[in-house]
Parts: C-alpha cells; structure tokens; sequence
C-alpha cells in the first residue's frame, strides 16, 4: 500500500462520523491500514499550528471546550498529522473497551501523574481521531494516555504506534451504527496480529479480549477478578459472548461475573479463562458508596476506590496492569487508584441543595445491568431515580436494547421515578413491564423540567441513568445553574 493511498484511506475515515453496521469494511480497513509499514511524513507547517491554536481559543472564547475541533481542522488538511504529533511525545498507552474506556484511562493518567511523569490525554473523553490531534495539539508531556473508540481503534493504532493498547471488553452497543459485536472483534483480531511491538493489555475474564492473546500471548499482560464471590448466581439475560472463539463450541462458565465476564472454558477444544497477571482478590462492593480489593501482582496493599460497582473494579484493574506493564512503582499505582475521582458522568456525585445527585452513564444492556446491581446493593430505599433515554446518533438510533436490560432487578427498591430525553414515553412503558409502580413513574421530555421533577421531593439521594446525548445536555443544564463546571474543563 503507497503513502498515497494510506493518506487518503485515512483521510475518507477522519470525515466518517462512525463506521457503517456491515462488519467487513470495519475488518478489512483494519488490515488495509496495517500492511504497510508508515512513512516519516514531515513535521506540520506552523500556519496548520496556529490555525489550531486560534480555532482552540475560538471555540473556548464560545463557551466551547475545543475538545475536537482543533484537531479536526489539523486532519482535514494533513490526513498524517497525528502520526506526526505522537512525534513529541515518548510513548503512549491506547485505552478502548464498549464501557469503562473514560474511567479507566482517566486512572491510568492519574497513576503515571502519581508515578512522576507528564502525561497528555484526553481527558474529555474526545475519543474519535480529532479529539486525540486536539489533546497532542494542546498538551506537551513524556507519555500519552488516549481513550479510543473501539471502532477507531486500529485506525489510530496505526498512526501512534502505541507501546501498549488497553482492552477492557466488548459488548453489544450502538447495533445500527457498528453491526453485531462480530464487526468490531474481528477488527481488533486484524489489528492485534500485525501489532507485534505492541504490549496488550487484555481482560482475561472476556473470552473476546483474552482470545486475541492466543495470538500474541508473548506480549500480553492480563488482568481479571479472581474472587468468585462477587459472582453472578445465574446468566444475565444480556449475556454476548456464549461461544469460543476458537472452535464456537459454547463456553462452560463457572463464575459470571458480569454480562459475559467471568471464569469460563470451552470443553470442546480446551481453551480457558488465562490466568490474570493482576488479579482481584478479597473484592467488597458497598453499594453506592465505593469498592475495595486486593490487586495481586500490581499493588502491595488493599485499593480503595471512590467509586462504586464491580465495573469500578474492572476499570482499576485495567488501569494497574497497565501500569505494571510500563514498569510503574506498585506504590505509585495503589496512590493513584486510591485518589481517584470519578470521570463526568461516571459514578460522579454533585450536591444540589441537600440532594447528593449522582450521574452515571448507560449505554447498552451490560452497563445498565452492572448499574441496577451497583444500586441494588445500597442500603439506602426507596430509590429516586432520573432516567434518561435518547436516540441520537451518539446513543444509537435503535434503543430496544432497553427490552434486554434486566430493569426488573430495582423493581422492590423503586421510589419516584422521572423519565425524561426524546423517548422517554418508551422508557417508562418498558419500566411499566418491569413490574415498577406506575403511579410512582412521571415522564418528562424537557431535561431541565425533569431535574426540577425530581429534585422537588429534596431526596437525600437522586441516582441519574443517561444515556450518552442526554448525559450532555444534563452537564450543559448544570453548568447553567452554576452547579458545576463543564465538562470538558
């Protein structure tokens, strides 16, 4: 493959706003990308630089936070502008997974920052191409931690020639803008094969991520949770991942811990859960309230997290065996984790009034159910509960998935409940079916009239589930009322 035609295959991909739901352009572009070795384009002219820099003061002089844009504007006119500035940097860790990639890199960051080392990333969870330029364009540091779409992920791969990439799952999500989760799987396996320099960092508890160290198990660091006891006692019903991927034979699970996640092997040709590098052991979830855990192989004492639910749990470990494969100070790691605050919209808490509002995102089936089992475990009833359901391209134009998340585990534990976001008479119909009281389910499509519906009880405690539009347009209302800063700051 010429230079040429890498710069405008990378150049059709930087103007798609996401990837289609046939799954093999996703691969085959993957593979296209790879084959041949990146040429040493020149460094960008400084006008391309300072029109960066004046579109970054631009958009934030707007109330903007020039989390894209910048970069945008580099890549439109040099297709090769990220491969250049990963120059000024010495390496850099890629972070991707269907849920937890904002969390987990934010605590990567704060570890190699407790750890002594600069560090660039995307912070705002600007997680396409030109959110990546605009972190290089803004920061300078000795290492980059990027949060990546998982269906860009070979695509940037390719141009920063990470030292390791991090990948934390995959499950099912946005099915009409990238197909069965098939589609992206089979892009990661294209990419992992020909990234032979790379450290991967896999979840051994995700039979999709631990395959690909099959592949390339020289070069992979795993981690999972070792405790059984934090395990399901039965299948989820949003379950992905039932066959191995090296036969297709179902998969024997032992323990599930999550979706798909657990200790599994595949009776038919042998293949089995690895053993994790960074294990989770003596793991206590208190409700809302946080986790604790011994990470053996990565951190001397236990870690507690300021953030709750066994999916916190997953990201931290994510984060530490990243840490033990660049050579971080196990201190450095336990302080990090210990320390860190939750990322917008993540488990993150703000105080209105006399009421703790907590924001957690939810996306697809796994995530919702890992937030319904986070909740279920608070000791605090009945719940009051924002919930918020849209379907713009950021969420995904088809929101049945809300028919396989299991609603039905809060449905002892509900108080009032506001719905809210463009299909929120949906949302309260299957909340209906769920078996939770009517009478306590209002809807509401305003998002600022909604606030207000549920804050008008003044709870002690208001738990928010937005998906990722209405996550946003939340951020941008308090930000309004002076309740927080935005969320790109």
């Amino acid at each position: 493959m010429s230079s040429g035609d890498l710069n405008r295959a990378l150049a059709e991909a930087w103007r798609l706003p996401t990837f289609e739901s046939d799954p093999e352009p996703l691969s085959a572009l993957a593979e296209k990308i790879e084959d041949a070795p990146p040429p040493r384009p020149p460094d960008l002219p400084r006008e391309l630089r300072r029109s960066a820099a004046a579109a970054r003061a631009g958009s934030c002089a707007a109330g903007g936070g020039a989390t894209v844009l910048p970069g945008q504007l580099v890549l439109e006119r040099n297709p090769n502008a990220l491969r250049i500035l990963a120059r000024e940097i010495s390496a850099c860790v890629l972070v991707s997974s269907t849920n937890g990639k904002t969390t987990t890199a934010s605590m990567l960051a704060a570890i190699l920052r407790e750890a002594g080392l600069d560090v660039v990333h995307n912070r705002a969870g600007a997680n396409v191409p030109a959110g990546v330029a605009s972190a290089l364009l803004e920061d300078r540091g000795e290492i980059g931690v990027f949060e990546v779409d998982e269906a860009w992920l070979p695509l940037v791969a390719a141009e920063l020639d990470p030292g390791a990439i991090v990948l934390g799952n995959l499950f099912r999500d946005r099915l009409d803008s990238y197909g069965e989760l098939e589609a992206i799987a089979s892009a990661w396996e294209a990419m992992a094969s020909r990234r032979r320099g790379t450290r991967l960092v896999l979840n051994a508890d995700d039979p999709i991520t631990a395959y690909l160290g099959r592949q390339t198990d020289a070069r992979a660091t795993f981690f999972g949770i070792a405790d059984a006891s934090v395990g399901l006692t039965g299948s989820e019903h949003a379950a992905d991942a039932a066959r191995c991927r090296s036969c297709e034979a179902p998969l024997d699970f032992e323990t599930r811990m999550l979706s798909h996640l657990g200790h599994y092997r595949c009776d038919a040709c042998g293949v089995a859960r690895p053993a994790p590098d960074v294990g989770a052991q003596n793991v206590a979830l208190v409700g809302t309230s946080g986790s604790s855990f011994v990470a053996e192989g990565a951190a001397p004492e236990p870690v507690r997290l300021q953030v709750p639910g066994i999916f916190n749990v997953y990201n931290a470990l994510a984060a530490a065996a990243a840490a033990v494969a660049l050579g971080v100070d196990r201190r450095a790691i336990r302080r990090g984790l210990s320390a860190f605050r939750p990322a917008f919209g993540r488990g993150e808490t703000i105080r209105i009034g006399t009421t703790d509002l907590t924001v957690t995102l939810m996306k697809n089936p796994a995530g919702a159910n890992a937030s319904m089992r986070m909740l279920a475990g608070d000791g605090r009833r009945p719940l009051s509960l924002l919930i918020a359901l849209n379907d713009g391209g950021a969420d995904g134009r088809d929101v049945s998935w809300i028919w396989d998340a299991d609603f039905e585990l809060l449905a002892p534990r509900v108080g009032p409940v506001v719905c809210t976001g463009r299909r929120a008479e949906e949302l309260a119909l299957r909340l209906k079916y769920a078996g939770w009281p009517t009478a306590r389910i209002g809807v509401e499509r305003s998002i600022p009239a909604a606030l207000d519906q549920a804050l008008a009880p003044a709870p002690a405690a208001l738990q928010v589930l937005p998906t990722y539009s209405v996550l946003l347009e939340l951020y941008r209302e308090l930000a309004e009322r002076g309740l927080r800063r935005p969320f790109w700051a």
